[in-house]
Formats: C-alpha cells, sequence, structure tokens
C-alpha cells in the first residue's frame, strides 16, 4: 500500500487556499475551520486558476494548531482481503475463511433439512498457515468469504543465527521479514541446502495479512 504524506500548517484565516505539487501532479487544498476540501490538478495552478482532473469529496477534522498530516493512497489500498462466492460453488481444493481463518477444503458435503428448508454445505477445511482443522455449515445460497491467496518464489540468500532468512526479490532487494517454517523438514532443506551451497528457492504464501514459507521450489547446484 503506497502512502503519500502532506504537512500542513492550518491558516489562520476562516477560509484559504493550500497547495503543493506530488509526483507531478499538483494538489489543492481548501480549508476552513471545520474541514479540508482536496482537489487533484493536472497543470500549475497561478491565482487560485488550474484544471480539475478529479475531487477527492472528504471532510476531515481539523486540528485545533499544529501541523496536520494528510494521506492520499493509491488505487489498489482499499482492496479487499476476500471475495464472496455462494456456497454451493465452493468446492474441494478451493478456499474459504472460516473463523476469520484462510482454509483450504478438504471436504464438503451438501444436505437438506425438511421439507421447506434449504440446502446446506458442511466444510471441513484446514487453515493454510496453521494446518488447525475448522469446520463450518452453511445454506448452498449463502455466500461465503473467499481469502485472496497469492505465491511469489523467491531466492534464499541467507539464513540468520535468529532463524530469519533473507529473501531476493525480483527487483534486486531483499524480504527480510520472514522466519524458517515451523514444518521442521522444509526448514531443514532450506538449511541443508543453504549450507551446501546450493541455490534454494522457497515459495512464500500469503493471505489476509499473513504469510509463511510453504514450500521449497528448487534446490539447484552451487
Amino acid at each position: 500500500m503506497l502512502s503519500l504524506v502532506v504537512w500542513m500548517r492550518r491558516s489562520e484565516s476562516r477560509n484559504s487556499w493550500m497547495h503543493c505539487s506530488i509526483r507531478g501532479l499538483n494538489y489543492k487544498f481548501a480549508t476552513n475551520q471545520q474541514c479540508v476540501y482536496v482537489m487533484c490538478v493536472t497543470e500549475t495552478i497561478t491565482s487560485g486558476k488550474g484544471t480539475i482532473s478529479s475531487a477527492v469529496h472528504t471532510k476531515t477534522p481539523q486540528a485545533s494548531v499544529g501541523p496536520r498530516e494528510h494521506h492520499f493512497e493509491s488505487s489498489d489500498a482499499g482492496a479487499s482481503k476476500t471475495y464472496p462466492q455462494q456456497a454451493g460453488n465452493i468446492r474441494k481444493g478451493g478456499h474459504i475463511v472460516i473463523k476469520d481463518r484462510p482454509c483450504k477444503v478438504v471436504e464438503v458435503s451438501t444436505s437438506k433439512t425438511g421439507k421447506h428448508g434449504h440446502a446446506k454445505c458442511h466444510f471441513v477445511a484446514i487453515d493454510i498457515f496453521t494446518a488447525k482443522k475448522l469446520e463450518d455449515i452453511v445454506p448452498s445460497s449463502h455466500n461465503c468469504d473467499v481469502p485472496h491467496v497469492n505465491r511469489v518464489d523467491y531466492q534464499l540468500i541467507d539464513i540468520s543465527e535468529d532463524g530469519f532468512v533473507s529473501l531476493l526479490t525480483d527487483n534486486g532487494g531483499t524480504k527480510d521479514d520472514l522466519q524458517l517454517p515451523t514444518d521442521e523438514k522444509l526448514a531443514a532443506l532450506m538449511k541443508s541446502g543453504f549450507e551446501e551451497g546450493k541455490d534454494v528457492v522457497v515459495s512464500v504464501m500469503s493471505s489476509m495479512g499473513d504469510e509463511q514459507i510453504c514450500a521449497v521450489k528448487e534446490v539447484g547446484g552451487g
């Protein structure tokens, strides 16, 4: 998520305009005692004139004194961690959210209750991060939350003494916020490959704000 930060001190006048430029775009701030109105303009503002390309209809409470911080987020900032899917369309091997946890469905069965009852789906699933077994029963016509699950491959470049790993990203940077997996066999495979000087490529799974190493994709010769 990208946030652009602008520091602005409230004007002493009741109404005023303030201007700034962020990454080639110009922003115009209209302030009064209650709120800040923000408009993005496409050309340099001279004496309050400019071509308005979009307007952010927000009313941000003003601080009584001191600087104020305004955040402008990119279009994907509010992207949902889940999406809806009808329970009757979720199959074994798919994903589902149970008790606010991203899970993989290992078993699903459908049953009917009574003459006028609705068909119900019984899901048995495994938490994709903890491997904990979870179950849920949902009417087949109702929507369930399905997590977005992503996998990204990285090359292992270091393992620290405290168990944190350093991974090489596509842009040449490093990712240093993950630890060795709790799966002992997987961790041992990573350690042995690294100590032998082999090229170890790991797969990192992420979903609903969590991520962890879930597989060793390749161990090449060093």
